[in-house]
């Protein structure tokens, strides 16, 4: 019986020569390192080191995510991936009103430099790769992250690490906007100019498909609607003036690893490949960095299951092994308890061992690209590539990214995947180990890491501290330099925005003025 893929392919049940349909691996697939970086972006891959290890960490205070931090190096994690409250994701402040029940309780809550400075205190940024899940405020954060810096006496210059900086997805598949696409996309050119002259090693965005993937996207429209977003974001930049290899070595990637292994391995290979064309060809790119899909990866968090979560864990390595074996740069885990409550110190320490197990007692590091030439992986590379090919004309066809998104096309789509396998799971077609099948009569209790409600009351004390203590002539001029820049397009926001910041002013007080200047977001009824 032949089964499909996630993404509606069928895989057969065996495989032979006449699945390449007839093409070389040896002149199509080219060597690791070289063009078309289908087996990979750099030539030795995991063989001269491992993948870089982050794990996603951030809850409540800054004072206790500081703690975690410290704890995951001292386990050895390589790279940091800061997670923020909602709140601070949406450019509010702890003790505006709309912030009330969720402070520091998805992330951290960091308000201003105050809390940023606890958040990194003793934590060497020199040494430490650091990633941010941020989008709609991605360049406050980054300046923050600059101004601590500056204070333990770190150059811009030694700084490395990624924000997440993706607003196009936030539109299609996860809310966490502030302003209208036009504005934000002008933000984005400004943050990639500002890091080529001031921030030369810093990631610049991280474009993301993997909360459409938790929404439901199926693996190639995961890709597709990554991709073209990231060709929006290419032409925003052109247009302002930068030239295409100025900026796109520091583009990177996220996607999500899931636990159809095959498809997953090829899902990866397939969008390396297609990247570094559109590159290449449409925006004669000439570094070859800038044809490279560099990519960080997390594994499936909407796959985990609350019911028996220990086996959770073999789902992670799993998916795991399947993010390595496809070519990943850098790597997040899930703690086996995410589907129930905010990871415990033991299971985030688990789910980094995960990861070391894989890196060190496998033999999966021994060779590039150890799937090449894979009779079942190369056909399954080919179809992923013409179904991701066929969305990403679907969006072209609508005028790019940002008129599909405003025509919900995205959205709908996913929608229409996520509805499917709500109905395959609820018939029995697709099996979830212990949800609709091998179900335990009683589940064992599990005491969960819970956020002290407190934090709330303790954010808005350090806020009425530091309004008192400030500078407050300073800090409105600062902001009034800041709207001035926003209301033209000649200067770049983040100059007079880094100053402000300095100065003490709050995440809430920056955005809301931009959003006096841009406005707010308001979806379409097409969604």
């Amino acid at each position: 019986m032949t089964r499909e893929s996630e993404s509606g392919k069928p895989i057969e049940p065996v495989y032979g020569p006449e699945a390449l349909k007839g093409w070389d691996p040896r002149e199509k697939l080219g060597e690791p390192g070289d063009y078309p970086y289908t087996r990979g972006v750099y030539p030795s891959m995991y063989t001269g080191r491992p993948w870089t290890m982050r794990q996603y960490a951030g809850f409540g205070t800054a004072v206790e995510s500081n703690a975690r931090y410290k704890q995951l190096i001292a386990n050895g994690t390589m790279g940091l991936s800061v997670a923020f409250d909602l709140p601070t994701q949406m450019g509010h402040d702890s003790d505006a009103p709309i912030s009330h029940g969720e402070v520091g309780k998805v992330g951290v809550a960091i308000d201003s430099v105050d809390d940023m400075r606890v958040l990194f205190d003793g934590i060497p940024l020199d040494k430490v790769s650091t990633s941010m899940t941020i989008n709609a405020p991605a360049a406050l954060l980054l300046l923050l992250y600059q101004l601590v810096a500056e204070e333990q006496g770190v150059g811009p210059a030694q700084l490395t690490g990624t924000i997440q900086n993706d607003v196009l997805k936030e539109y299609i598949a996860r809310g966490t906007y502030i302003f209208p696409p036009k504005p934000s996309l002008r933000l984005i050119a400004d943050i990639f100019k500002y890091c080529k002259a001031e921030l030369p090693k810093w990631n610049t965005i991280s474009i993301s498909g993997y909360h459409m993937a938790e929404a439901g996207a199926t693996p190639a429209q995961e890709i597709a609607f990554t991709l073209a977003d990231g060709i929006e974001y290419v032409r925003t930049a052109v247009a302002s003036g930068m030239d295409v290899d100025d900026f796109a070595p520091r583009l990177s990637f996220f996607f999500v690893a899931r636990t159809t292994l095959l498809e997953e391995i090829a899902k990866f290979r397939a969008a390396r490949r297609i990247w570094a064309r559109v590159m290449r060809e449409e925006f004669g790119a000439k570094n070859p960095k800038s044809l490279m899909l560099r990519f960080h990866t997390q594994t499936a968090g909407v796959q985990l299951t609350a019911q028996q979560p220990e086996v959770n864990l073999v789902r992670v390595a799993v998916q795991a092994l399947g993010a390595v074996l496809g070519g990943t740069q850098s790597l997040h885990t899930n703690s086996y308890d995410e589907a129930i409550a905010l990871p415990t110190d033991k299971s985030a320490r688990l789910a980094l061992r995960t990861q070391q197990v894989l890196a060190y007692e496998t033999d999966v590091t021994a060779t590039v690209d150890p799937f090449a030439g894979s009779y079942v992986i190369e056909s399954m590379t080919d179809d992923l590539e013409t179904a991701i090919v066929d969305l990403m004309r679907q969006v072209e066809d609508r005028g790019g990214a940002v008129n599909a998104i405003e025509q919900g096309f995205q959205k709908s789509e996913i929608e229409r995947s996520a509805y499917r396998v709500a109905q395959e799971t609820e018939a029995g077609e697709r099996v979830v180990v212990g949800v609709n099948r091998y179900q335990l009569d009683e589940e064992e209790p599990y005491e969960p890491l819970r956020v002290d409600p407190a934090i709330e009351a303790q954010q808005a004390e350090r806020l009425a501290r530091l309004r008192a203590e400030r500078d407050q002539a300073a800090v409105d001029a600062a902001l009034a330099a800041l709207a001035a820049a926003a209301s033209g397009d000649e200067e770049n926001v983040l100059y007079p925005m880094k100053e402000a910041l300095r100065l003490r002013a709050t995440v809430g007080e920056v955005c809301n003025t931009l959003r006096g200047v841009w406005g707010a977001y308001v979806p379409s009824e097409t969604f």
